[in-house]
Protein backbone atom coordinates (compact mmCIF):
# COMPACT_ATOMS: atom_id res chain seq x y z
CA UNK A 1 0.00 0.00 0.00
CA UNK A 2 2.76 2.57 1.15
CA UNK A 3 4.07 1.33 -2.40
CA UNK A 4 1.53 2.53 -4.53
CA UNK A 5 0.96 5.99 -2.50
CA UNK A 6 4.38 7.42 -3.07
CA UNK A 7 4.00 6.37 -7.04
CA UNK A 8 1.15 8.61 -7.06
CA UNK A 9 3.45 11.57 -6.43
CA UNK A 10 5.10 10.89 -9.99
CA UNK A 11 8.81 11.43 -8.56
CA UNK A 12 11.61 9.48 -9.72
CA UNK A 13 13.06 9.11 -5.74
CA UNK A 14 12.02 6.06 -4.50
CA UNK A 15 11.63 5.64 -0.64
CA UNK A 16 15.00 3.18 -0.89
CA UNK A 17 17.18 6.09 -1.70
CA UNK A 18 16.81 4.89 -5.38
CA UNK A 19 15.80 7.08 -9.09
CA UNK A 20 12.96 5.37 -10.50
CA UNK A 21 12.21 5.79 -14.35
CA UNK A 22 11.34 3.95 -17.47
CA UNK A 23 11.33 3.71 -21.65
CA UNK A 24 9.36 3.50 -23.94
CA UNK A 25 10.46 1.29 -27.15
CA UNK A 26 7.72 2.52 -29.31
CA UNK A 27 6.44 -0.44 -31.87
CA UNK A 28 3.10 0.92 -34.11
CA UNK A 29 1.31 0.71 -36.80
CA UNK A 30 -0.56 4.03 -38.91
CA UNK A 31 -3.73 3.64 -40.92
CA UNK A 32 -3.02 5.13 -44.50
CA UNK A 33 -6.18 7.57 -44.69
CA UNK A 34 -4.72 9.79 -47.86
CA UNK A 35 -6.51 10.07 -51.05
CA UNK A 36 -4.28 11.53 -53.36
CA UNK A 37 -0.46 11.68 -54.36
CA UNK A 38 1.28 14.46 -55.09
CA UNK A 39 4.72 13.18 -56.07
CA UNK A 40 7.07 15.38 -57.65
CA UNK A 41 10.66 16.00 -58.61
CA UNK A 42 12.54 17.68 -55.67
CA UNK A 43 15.58 18.38 -57.54
CA UNK A 44 18.79 16.18 -58.86
CA UNK A 45 21.96 15.02 -57.75
CA UNK A 46 25.58 15.99 -58.72
CA UNK A 47 25.29 13.35 -61.46
CA UNK A 48 22.15 14.22 -62.68
CA UNK A 49 19.73 11.95 -61.43
CA UNK A 50 16.30 12.86 -60.49
CA UNK A 51 15.33 13.04 -56.42
CA UNK A 52 11.92 13.02 -56.06
CA UNK A 53 9.32 12.42 -52.97
CA UNK A 54 7.87 9.57 -54.00
CA UNK A 55 8.53 8.32 -50.05
CA UNK A 56 6.10 10.63 -48.91
CA UNK A 57 3.12 8.82 -50.74
CA UNK A 58 3.29 4.95 -49.38
CA UNK A 59 0.58 2.84 -51.48
CA UNK A 60 -0.30 0.76 -48.08
CA UNK A 61 -0.44 1.24 -44.14
CA UNK A 62 2.89 2.23 -42.62
CA UNK A 63 4.54 0.01 -39.96
CA UNK A 64 6.99 1.05 -37.55
CA UNK A 65 8.28 -1.91 -36.25
CA UNK A 66 11.36 -0.24 -33.49
CA UNK A 67 11.35 3.63 -33.35
CA UNK A 68 13.66 5.03 -31.37
CA UNK A 69 13.43 4.63 -27.63
CA UNK A 70 12.81 7.33 -25.10
CA UNK A 71 13.92 7.23 -21.26
CA UNK A 72 11.21 9.14 -19.42
CA UNK A 73 12.47 10.33 -15.98
CA UNK A 74 9.85 11.89 -13.67
CA UNK A 75 11.40 14.96 -11.96
CA UNK A 76 12.13 14.33 -8.31
CA UNK A 77 9.78 17.48 -7.69
CA UNK A 78 6.64 16.50 -9.66
CA UNK A 79 5.56 20.20 -9.87
CA UNK A 80 8.41 20.50 -12.40
CA UNK A 81 7.40 18.24 -14.89
CA UNK A 82 9.20 14.82 -16.50
CA UNK A 83 12.74 14.97 -19.08
CA UNK A 84 12.45 12.50 -22.48
CA UNK A 85 15.68 11.62 -22.76
CA UNK A 86 16.36 10.53 -26.51
CA UNK A 87 18.20 7.48 -26.58
CA UNK A 88 19.73 7.23 -30.06
CA UNK A 89 21.36 10.93 -29.22
CA UNK A 90 22.40 10.30 -25.74
CA UNK A 91 24.25 6.75 -26.76
CA UNK A 92 26.09 8.76 -29.52
CA UNK A 93 27.43 11.33 -26.90
CA UNK A 94 28.10 8.73 -24.50
CA UNK A 95 31.13 7.82 -26.63
CA UNK A 96 32.43 11.20 -26.37
CA UNK A 97 30.99 13.32 -23.16
CA UNK A 98 33.62 16.42 -23.83
CA UNK A 99 31.31 16.79 -27.26
CA UNK A 100 29.04 18.71 -24.72
CA UNK A 101 29.53 22.13 -25.57
CA UNK A 102 28.83 25.17 -27.87
CA UNK A 103 31.73 26.77 -29.70
CA UNK A 104 32.72 30.54 -29.10
CA UNK A 105 31.23 33.33 -31.16
CA UNK A 106 33.25 33.56 -33.78
CA UNK A 107 35.11 36.64 -34.79
CA UNK A 108 33.06 39.33 -36.78
CA UNK A 109 33.95 42.84 -38.41
CA UNK A 110 31.05 44.67 -40.54
CA UNK A 111 33.10 47.73 -41.65
CA UNK A 112 35.86 45.57 -42.65
CA UNK A 113 34.00 43.22 -44.51
CA UNK A 114 32.75 46.20 -45.91
CA UNK A 115 36.27 48.09 -46.75
CA UNK A 116 37.79 44.27 -47.68
CA UNK A 117 34.54 44.44 -50.65
CA UNK A 118 34.41 47.82 -51.78
CA UNK A 119 38.02 48.47 -53.54
CA UNK A 120 39.20 51.80 -54.81
CA UNK A 121 40.36 54.96 -53.01
CA UNK A 122 36.95 55.98 -51.74
CA UNK A 123 36.58 52.70 -50.08
CA UNK A 124 36.25 53.27 -46.66
CA UNK A 125 34.08 57.22 -46.91
CA UNK A 126 31.85 54.45 -48.85
CA UNK A 127 31.87 51.94 -45.82
CA UNK A 128 31.04 55.02 -43.65
CA UNK A 129 27.98 55.86 -45.76
CA UNK A 130 26.79 52.57 -45.72
CA UNK A 131 27.68 51.94 -42.03
CA UNK A 132 25.40 54.60 -41.39
CA UNK A 133 22.56 54.40 -43.48
CA UNK A 134 21.94 50.06 -41.95
CA UNK A 135 18.24 49.08 -41.58
CA UNK A 136 17.24 48.85 -38.06
CA UNK A 137 17.31 44.90 -37.77
CA UNK A 138 20.81 44.77 -39.21
CA UNK A 139 22.37 47.48 -36.76
CA UNK A 140 20.56 45.47 -33.83
CA UNK A 141 22.11 41.99 -35.18
CA UNK A 142 26.09 43.77 -35.47
CA UNK A 143 25.68 45.34 -31.91
CA UNK A 144 24.48 41.99 -30.85
CA UNK A 145 27.01 40.34 -33.22
CA UNK A 146 30.37 42.07 -34.20
CA UNK A 147 33.61 41.25 -31.67
CA UNK A 148 34.88 44.57 -33.58
CA UNK A 149 35.04 47.52 -30.69
CA UNK A 150 35.49 49.89 -34.10
CA UNK A 151 31.63 48.36 -35.19
CA UNK A 152 30.29 48.46 -31.86
CA UNK A 153 31.63 52.42 -31.16
CA UNK A 154 29.99 53.83 -34.83
CA UNK A 155 26.88 51.77 -33.63
CA UNK A 156 26.34 53.54 -30.05
CA UNK A 157 27.34 57.10 -31.62
CA UNK A 158 24.21 56.08 -33.46
CA UNK A 159 22.21 55.47 -30.36
CA UNK A 160 22.82 58.26 -28.20
CA UNK A 161 24.82 61.67 -27.79
CA UNK A 162 28.05 61.56 -26.36
CA UNK A 163 30.28 64.40 -24.25
CA UNK A 164 33.75 64.30 -25.01
CA UNK A 165 36.78 64.70 -23.61
CA UNK A 166 38.51 67.32 -25.46
CA UNK A 167 42.00 65.99 -25.03
CA UNK A 168 41.15 62.21 -25.88
CA UNK A 169 38.07 62.70 -27.95
CA UNK A 170 37.08 59.36 -25.77
CA UNK A 171 33.54 59.69 -24.15
CA UNK A 172 33.20 61.13 -21.07
CA UNK A 173 29.17 61.36 -20.47
CA UNK A 174 25.96 61.23 -21.95
CA UNK A 175 23.96 64.60 -23.18
CA UNK A 176 20.94 64.61 -20.96
CA UNK A 177 17.64 66.59 -21.93
CA UNK A 178 14.48 66.95 -19.30
CA UNK A 179 11.31 64.67 -20.08
CA UNK A 180 7.46 65.49 -19.95
CA UNK A 181 8.03 65.42 -16.72
CA UNK A 182 10.62 67.50 -16.01
CA UNK A 183 13.51 64.52 -14.77
CA UNK A 184 16.95 64.37 -16.94
CA UNK A 185 17.38 61.81 -19.13
CA UNK A 186 19.89 60.50 -21.22
CA UNK A 187 19.66 61.35 -25.00
CA UNK A 188 18.83 58.07 -26.22
CA UNK A 189 17.60 58.01 -30.29
CA UNK A 190 17.23 54.03 -29.97
CA UNK A 191 16.75 52.10 -26.49
CA UNK A 192 17.09 48.75 -27.98
CA UNK A 193 20.23 49.32 -29.85
CA UNK A 194 21.47 51.19 -27.30
CA UNK A 195 20.47 47.67 -24.49
CA UNK A 196 22.55 45.98 -26.95
CA UNK A 197 25.46 47.73 -27.35
CA UNK A 198 25.78 48.18 -23.76
CA UNK A 199 25.50 44.09 -22.71
CA UNK A 200 28.15 43.55 -26.09
CA UNK A 201 31.48 42.41 -24.19
CA UNK A 202 33.61 43.61 -26.84
CA UNK A 203 32.40 47.28 -26.49
CA UNK A 204 35.28 49.50 -25.31
CA UNK A 205 35.06 49.91 -21.36
CA UNK A 206 35.04 53.22 -21.56
CA UNK A 207 32.22 53.33 -23.52
CA UNK A 208 30.39 50.93 -21.10
CA UNK A 209 31.01 53.03 -17.93
CA UNK A 210 29.41 56.39 -19.74
CA UNK A 211 26.24 54.46 -21.29
CA UNK A 212 25.31 52.22 -18.27
CA UNK A 213 27.33 51.33 -15.60
CA UNK A 214 28.65 55.06 -13.86
CA UNK A 215 26.55 54.65 -10.77
CA UNK A 216 23.37 57.09 -11.56
CA UNK A 217 23.54 56.94 -15.01
CA UNK A 218 20.63 54.27 -15.47
CA UNK A 219 18.40 56.30 -12.67
CA UNK A 220 17.77 57.48 -9.31
CA UNK A 221 18.22 53.90 -7.34
CA UNK A 222 19.80 54.54 -4.05
CA UNK A 223 22.89 52.74 -3.50
CA UNK A 224 22.52 51.47 0.24
CA UNK A 225 25.64 48.49 0.18
CA UNK A 226 29.30 48.25 -0.87
CA UNK A 227 31.86 45.56 -0.68
CA UNK A 228 35.53 45.79 -1.64
CA UNK A 229 37.17 42.05 -2.09
CA UNK A 230 40.90 40.51 -3.51
CA UNK A 231 41.72 41.28 -7.12
CA UNK A 232 39.44 44.25 -7.52
CA UNK A 233 36.38 43.32 -6.64
CA UNK A 234 34.09 45.74 -6.10
CA UNK A 235 30.36 45.34 -5.81
CA UNK A 236 27.26 48.02 -5.18
CA UNK A 237 23.79 46.87 -3.55
CA UNK A 238 21.28 49.26 -4.64
CA UNK A 239 17.93 49.48 -3.83
CA UNK A 240 14.68 48.90 -6.33
CA UNK A 241 12.02 50.46 -4.94
CA UNK A 242 8.89 50.16 -6.55
CA UNK A 243 9.68 46.85 -7.40
CA UNK A 244 7.80 44.05 -9.32
CA UNK A 245 8.73 42.19 -5.83
CA UNK A 246 6.17 44.18 -3.36
CA UNK A 247 8.22 45.92 -0.34
CA UNK A 248 10.97 46.25 -2.69
CA UNK A 249 13.84 44.15 -4.11
CA UNK A 250 17.79 44.54 -4.01
CA UNK A 251 20.62 43.92 -6.64
CA UNK A 252 24.09 43.30 -5.91
CA UNK A 253 25.96 44.33 -9.46
CA UNK A 254 29.56 44.74 -9.79
CA UNK A 255 30.69 48.28 -9.89
CA UNK A 256 31.66 50.37 -12.95
CA UNK A 257 35.58 49.64 -11.68
CA UNK A 258 34.75 46.24 -11.86
CA UNK A 259 34.23 44.95 -15.03
CA UNK A 260 32.48 41.81 -15.40
CA UNK A 261 30.57 41.10 -18.87
CA UNK A 262 31.44 37.25 -19.15
CA UNK A 263 31.63 34.42 -16.49
CA UNK A 264 34.87 33.66 -17.48
CA UNK A 265 35.91 37.03 -16.13
CA UNK A 266 34.20 36.45 -12.86
CA UNK A 267 36.52 35.86 -9.25
CA UNK A 268 35.22 34.19 -6.12
CA UNK A 269 35.82 37.41 -4.46
CA UNK A 270 32.58 38.39 -7.09
CA UNK A 271 30.42 35.86 -5.73
CA UNK A 272 31.68 36.11 -2.02
CA UNK A 273 30.91 39.60 -2.59
CA UNK A 274 27.69 39.78 -4.18
CA UNK A 275 26.75 37.04 -1.90
CA UNK A 276 27.76 38.74 0.95
CA UNK A 277 25.34 41.81 0.57
CA UNK A 278 22.94 39.45 0.35
CA UNK A 279 23.23 37.85 3.91
CA UNK A 280 24.10 41.05 5.38
CA UNK A 281 20.40 42.53 3.96
CA UNK A 282 18.60 39.62 4.99
CA UNK A 283 19.98 39.21 8.56
CA UNK A 284 19.75 43.30 9.14
CA UNK A 285 15.84 43.63 7.87
CA UNK A 286 15.00 40.40 10.02
CA UNK A 287 17.13 41.32 12.93
CA UNK A 288 15.21 45.17 12.73
CA UNK A 289 11.69 43.44 12.38
CA UNK A 290 12.63 41.87 15.70
CA UNK A 291 13.43 44.69 17.59
CA UNK A 292 17.35 43.68 18.14
CA UNK A 293 19.49 46.54 17.72
CA UNK A 294 22.07 46.82 14.61
CA UNK A 295 24.07 49.57 15.24
CA UNK A 296 25.95 49.19 11.80
CA UNK A 297 25.45 52.05 9.39
CA UNK A 298 27.38 53.77 6.49
CA UNK A 299 29.55 50.59 6.78
CA UNK A 300 29.91 47.15 5.59
CA UNK A 301 29.01 44.32 8.43
CA UNK A 302 32.46 42.35 9.01
CA UNK A 303 31.73 38.28 8.50
CA UNK A 304 32.15 37.66 12.42
CA UNK A 305 29.37 40.71 13.09
CA UNK A 306 27.01 39.15 10.37
CA UNK A 307 27.07 35.95 11.96
CA UNK A 308 26.43 37.41 15.48
CA UNK A 309 23.17 38.71 14.24
CA UNK A 310 22.58 35.86 11.72
CA UNK A 311 22.76 33.49 15.57
CA UNK A 312 20.50 35.74 17.52
CA UNK A 313 17.97 36.42 14.51
CA UNK A 314 17.87 32.83 14.47
CA UNK A 315 17.68 32.11 18.42
CA UNK A 316 14.57 35.00 18.58
CA UNK A 317 12.69 32.71 15.39
CA UNK A 318 13.16 29.85 16.73
CA UNK A 319 11.89 31.09 20.07
CA UNK A 320 9.23 32.42 18.78
CA UNK A 321 9.71 36.05 19.69
CA UNK A 322 7.89 37.13 16.99
CA UNK A 323 4.77 35.23 16.29
CA UNK A 324 3.56 36.65 13.25
CA UNK A 325 6.84 38.02 11.44
CA UNK A 326 6.84 40.49 8.42
CA UNK A 327 8.63 38.66 6.48
CA UNK A 328 9.53 34.71 6.70
CA UNK A 329 11.25 33.82 3.71
CA UNK A 330 13.70 35.10 1.07
CA UNK A 331 13.98 35.47 -3.08
CA UNK A 332 17.27 34.93 -4.69
CA UNK A 333 18.13 34.79 -8.18
CA UNK A 334 20.43 35.97 -11.35
CA UNK A 335 20.03 36.51 -14.84
CA UNK A 336 23.61 35.98 -16.43
CA UNK A 337 23.91 36.93 -20.17
CA UNK A 338 22.01 38.89 -22.66
CA UNK A 339 20.98 38.68 -26.30
CA UNK A 340 18.32 40.43 -28.96
CA UNK A 341 17.06 38.90 -32.05
CA UNK A 342 17.11 41.32 -35.22
CA UNK A 343 13.46 41.29 -35.05
CA UNK A 344 13.49 42.78 -31.36
CA UNK A 345 12.47 39.80 -29.70
CA UNK A 346 14.72 40.10 -26.16
CA UNK A 347 16.12 36.68 -25.73
CA UNK A 348 17.44 37.19 -22.12
CA UNK A 349 16.39 39.09 -19.21
CA UNK A 350 19.77 40.39 -17.89
CA UNK A 351 21.53 43.64 -18.22
CA UNK A 352 24.58 44.93 -17.74
CA UNK A 353 27.33 43.90 -15.89
CA UNK A 354 27.30 40.36 -13.76
CA UNK A 355 24.47 40.53 -10.53
CA UNK A 356 22.26 39.26 -8.24
CA UNK A 357 18.82 39.98 -6.79
CA UNK A 358 17.20 39.09 -3.90
CA UNK A 359 14.40 40.40 -1.79
CA UNK A 360 12.12 39.58 1.68
CA UNK A 361 8.96 37.57 0.74
CA UNK A 362 6.08 38.42 3.50
CA UNK A 363 4.34 36.00 5.31
CA UNK A 364 0.83 37.67 4.59
CA UNK A 365 -1.12 39.88 2.68
CA UNK A 366 -2.70 42.79 3.92
CA UNK A 367 -5.16 43.60 2.10
CA UNK A 368 -7.27 40.35 0.36
CA UNK A 369 -9.39 41.57 -2.86
CA UNK A 370 -11.63 38.01 -1.51
CA UNK A 371 -13.13 36.52 1.48
CA UNK A 372 -10.18 35.44 2.74
CA UNK A 373 -6.29 36.12 2.89
CA UNK A 374 -4.61 33.82 0.20
CA UNK A 375 -1.31 32.74 0.99
CA UNK A 376 1.36 34.76 -0.62
CA UNK A 377 3.43 33.08 -3.39
CA UNK A 378 7.03 31.56 -2.33
CA UNK A 379 8.67 28.73 -4.93
CA UNK A 380 9.61 26.71 -1.29
CA UNK A 381 6.32 26.55 -0.87
CA UNK A 382 5.68 23.92 -3.39
CA UNK A 383 8.81 22.05 -2.25
CA UNK A 384 7.64 22.16 1.41
CA UNK A 385 4.01 20.50 0.13
CA UNK A 386 5.69 17.82 -1.72
CA UNK A 387 8.28 16.77 1.10
CA UNK A 388 5.24 16.56 3.96
CA UNK A 389 2.90 14.31 0.98
CA UNK A 390 5.94 12.20 0.07
CA UNK A 391 6.85 11.31 4.42
CA UNK A 392 3.00 10.88 4.93
CA UNK A 393 3.05 8.43 1.63
CA UNK A 394 6.39 6.82 2.11
CA UNK A 395 7.27 7.21 5.70
CA UNK A 396 11.04 8.69 5.15
CA UNK A 397 12.02 12.21 4.53
CA UNK A 398 11.95 13.44 0.88
CA UNK A 399 15.68 15.02 0.99
CA UNK A 400 16.96 11.98 2.87
CA UNK A 401 15.67 9.71 0.06
CA UNK A 402 17.06 11.96 -2.47
CA UNK A 403 20.69 12.21 -1.11
CA UNK A 404 20.39 8.45 -1.48
CA UNK A 405 19.38 7.89 -4.87
CA UNK A 406 22.43 10.31 -5.67
CA UNK A 407 25.24 8.99 -4.18
CA UNK A 408 23.92 5.40 -5.22
CA UNK A 409 23.18 6.43 -8.94
CA UNK A 410 23.07 3.33 -11.52
CA UNK A 411 24.22 5.14 -14.96
CA UNK A 412 20.84 5.71 -16.68
CA UNK A 413 21.53 3.48 -20.00
CA UNK A 414 22.79 0.95 -17.62
CA UNK A 415 25.76 0.73 -19.13
CA UNK A 416 28.60 -0.69 -16.74
CA UNK A 417 31.80 0.91 -17.80
CA UNK A 418 30.67 4.25 -18.35
CA UNK A 419 30.59 7.24 -15.55
CA UNK A 420 27.87 6.55 -13.27
CA UNK A 421 28.14 9.43 -11.13
CA UNK A 422 25.97 13.00 -11.08
CA UNK A 423 28.10 14.48 -8.78
CA UNK A 424 30.36 17.29 -10.09
CA UNK A 425 31.44 18.72 -6.62
CA UNK A 426 31.67 18.02 -2.71
CA UNK A 427 32.36 19.32 -0.07
CA UNK A 428 30.94 19.14 3.66
CA UNK A 429 28.19 21.12 3.04
CA UNK A 430 27.19 21.51 -0.37
CA UNK A 431 26.75 19.09 -3.17
CA UNK A 432 27.09 20.63 -7.07
CA UNK A 433 25.16 17.72 -8.85
CA UNK A 434 23.45 17.20 -12.46
CA UNK A 435 19.83 16.12 -11.54
CA UNK A 436 18.75 12.97 -13.10
CA UNK A 437 15.76 14.98 -14.47
CA UNK A 438 17.11 17.93 -16.17
CA UNK A 439 14.84 20.90 -16.66
CA UNK A 440 17.66 22.47 -19.00
CA UNK A 441 19.31 20.50 -21.13
CA UNK A 442 22.41 21.48 -19.33
CA UNK A 443 20.71 21.86 -15.93
CA UNK A 444 23.12 21.84 -12.69
CA UNK A 445 21.69 22.63 -9.59
CA UNK A 446 23.79 23.27 -5.51
CA UNK A 447 22.51 21.83 -2.54
CA UNK A 448 23.30 21.73 0.90
CA UNK A 449 24.27 18.10 2.22
CA UNK A 450 22.87 18.90 6.53
CA UNK A 451 19.03 19.72 6.91
CA UNK A 452 19.94 23.58 5.93
CA UNK A 453 16.80 25.21 4.28
CA UNK A 454 17.14 28.71 4.50
CA UNK A 455 20.23 31.23 4.36
CA UNK A 456 18.80 31.73 8.31
CA UNK A 457 19.84 28.46 8.79
CA UNK A 458 23.35 28.32 7.27
CA UNK A 459 26.30 28.86 9.62
CA UNK A 460 29.71 30.47 8.45
CA UNK A 461 30.87 27.36 6.93
CA UNK A 462 27.65 26.53 5.39
CA UNK A 463 27.55 30.11 3.60
CA UNK A 464 31.01 29.94 2.38
CA UNK A 465 30.76 26.64 0.66
CA UNK A 466 27.54 27.80 -0.82
CA UNK A 467 29.28 30.91 -2.07
CA UNK A 468 31.86 28.83 -3.52
CA UNK A 469 29.69 26.05 -4.77
CA UNK A 470 27.56 28.96 -7.03
CA UNK A 471 31.07 30.27 -8.38
CA UNK A 472 31.76 26.83 -9.31
CA UNK A 473 28.67 25.67 -11.03
CA UNK A 474 28.90 29.37 -13.10
CA UNK A 475 32.17 29.37 -14.55
CA UNK A 476 31.85 25.49 -15.58
CA UNK A 477 28.99 26.45 -17.31
CA UNK A 478 31.08 28.92 -18.59
CA UNK A 479 33.26 26.99 -19.45
CA UNK A 480 31.57 24.63 -21.78
CA UNK A 481 29.80 27.70 -23.61
CA UNK A 482 26.88 28.71 -21.97
CA UNK A 483 26.06 32.75 -22.35
CA UNK A 484 22.66 32.86 -20.98
CA UNK A 485 22.02 31.52 -17.43
CA UNK A 486 19.07 31.99 -15.16
CA UNK A 487 19.68 30.09 -11.27
CA UNK A 488 17.46 30.50 -8.86
CA UNK A 489 16.94 29.15 -5.42
CA UNK A 490 14.61 27.11 -3.45
CA UNK A 491 14.35 27.73 -0.04
CA UNK A 492 11.95 27.22 2.83
CA UNK A 493 10.30 29.58 5.10
CA UNK A 494 11.77 30.96 8.10
CA UNK A 495 9.43 29.45 10.46
CA UNK A 496 8.95 26.43 9.02
CA UNK A 497 8.91 23.03 11.15
CA UNK A 498 9.84 20.98 8.90
CA UNK A 499 13.90 19.71 9.20
CA UNK A 500 13.76 17.87 6.12
CA UNK A 501 13.95 20.57 3.24
CA UNK A 502 17.32 21.51 1.92
CA UNK A 503 18.29 24.73 0.11
CA UNK A 504 18.71 24.35 -3.37
CA UNK A 505 19.81 26.48 -5.97
CA UNK A 506 18.86 25.64 -9.92
CA UNK A 507 21.83 26.75 -13.15
CA UNK A 508 19.72 26.64 -16.18
CA UNK A 509 21.42 27.80 -19.11
CA UNK A 510 19.27 28.61 -22.27
CA UNK A 511 21.14 26.90 -25.23
CA UNK A 512 20.73 28.13 -29.06
CA UNK A 513 18.47 25.24 -30.22
CA UNK A 514 16.13 24.86 -27.40
CA UNK A 515 13.93 28.07 -27.47
CA UNK A 516 11.07 26.74 -25.31
CA UNK A 517 7.67 25.96 -27.16
CA UNK A 518 4.92 23.61 -26.15
CA UNK A 519 6.53 20.70 -24.56
CA UNK A 520 8.41 23.20 -22.38
CA UNK A 521 5.08 25.10 -21.62
CA UNK A 522 3.66 21.54 -20.48
CA UNK A 523 7.07 21.00 -18.43
CA UNK A 524 7.87 18.12 -20.99
CA UNK A 525 11.89 18.80 -20.90
CA UNK A 526 13.37 17.09 -23.97
CA UNK A 527 17.03 16.27 -24.05
CA UNK A 528 19.71 14.35 -25.95
CA UNK A 529 22.44 13.01 -23.65
CA UNK A 530 22.42 11.48 -19.84
CA UNK A 531 23.19 13.30 -17.00
CA UNK A 532 25.82 11.31 -16.07
CA UNK A 533 27.80 12.16 -19.36
CA UNK A 534 26.96 15.77 -18.43
CA UNK A 535 28.81 15.62 -15.40
CA UNK A 536 31.61 13.78 -16.44
CA UNK A 537 31.70 17.12 -19.17
CA UNK A 538 31.64 19.18 -15.85
CA UNK A 539 33.89 17.63 -14.12
CA UNK A 540 36.91 17.67 -17.24
CA UNK A 541 35.74 21.26 -17.29
CA UNK A 542 35.96 21.59 -13.22
CA UNK A 543 39.86 20.22 -12.79
CA UNK A 544 41.60 23.69 -14.02
CA UNK A 545 39.03 25.86 -12.10
CA UNK A 546 39.96 24.32 -8.83
CA UNK A 547 44.01 24.51 -9.94
CA UNK A 548 43.15 28.13 -10.74
CA UNK A 549 41.53 29.03 -7.38
CA UNK A 550 44.35 26.76 -5.53
CA UNK A 551 46.73 28.72 -7.11
CA UNK A 552 45.56 31.70 -5.93
CA UNK A 553 45.06 30.60 -2.44
CA UNK A 554 41.36 30.49 -2.31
Amino acid sequence: MVEMDWKRLRTCVSPNGEFAFGVHRPRYRVANLRENDFVCPLGKTPDGRTVGNQANFPAEDVAEPAADAVIEVPNPLPFRGATFILQRSADRIAKDPSAIALPEAPPLSFFRTLTDAVTGPDSEKLADRIFERLPAPVRLALAVSSTDADDLVRLARQCCTFIEDPRTGLPCGLRFSADKNGNRRPEITDAALFEALANNPHLPDVYKEVMVLRPGVQGGSEIVGEFCGAGGSHVFEYLRRNSYIPWGHYAANMAHDAVRYRIQDLGLADVVGMRHLYYQRTYLRLAETMGLAVEERRKSTTPEALESIRRQVFEEQAAGAVPDPPFNATLWGWNFGFDYAPNRYRLHASHQQIHQQYALIPGRLEVSAGPEHPPVYAFGDMVADFCRLYREASGRPFFDAYLAAIRSNRRTDGHPTLPRSLVVHEDDHCLVFVPKAQTSQWELQVMTVMPVGNILEAGVGTRRSLDRAIFLAARVLGEMGARMITIFEFSKRFDAVDRDQRLVYSFLPRLPESPGAFSEAQYRWINGHYPEDFAEACRRRLEPILEEINAAGG
